[in-house]
């Protein structure tokens, strides 16, 4: 998974999940919902990856987990998908909460 373009000009609107599948028009404040110190996004796309730990040369393979242990072969998918909708809503949830007055 990665965002199109490289550096500064990455498109953070669209995320290519493989050479099949790209998910688009993804609104720049799904982006604004953080997750230690990074979006939520930023997070799930780290972890929903292939790749090998360079000491020990073990493969984490995030499509191998969501066959063996999710039996949907999509689950890394649903999960973006999720997140990004998460995000959206929490984002509009806490807009809403800043403008309630307290007393």
């Amino acid at each position: 998974m990665h965002h199109p373009g490289k550096g500064q000009q990455k498109d953070q609107s669209k995320i290519i999940y493989n050479g099949q599948i790209t998910v688009q028009n993804i609104p720049e404040e799904a982006y604004d919902y953080m997750v230690n110190g990074k979006s939520a996004i930023a997070w799930v796309m780290e972890r929903q990856c292939v790749k090998t730990d360079k000491k020990s040369q073990i493969v984490n393979d995030a499509n191998r987990f969501a066959i063996e242990t999710m039996g949907d072969p999509a689950y890394p998918l649903r999960l973006l998908a999720k997140v990004i909708t998460v995000s959206l809503e929490t984002v509009k949830i806490v807009e809403t909460l800043r403008e309630i007055e307290f007393s």
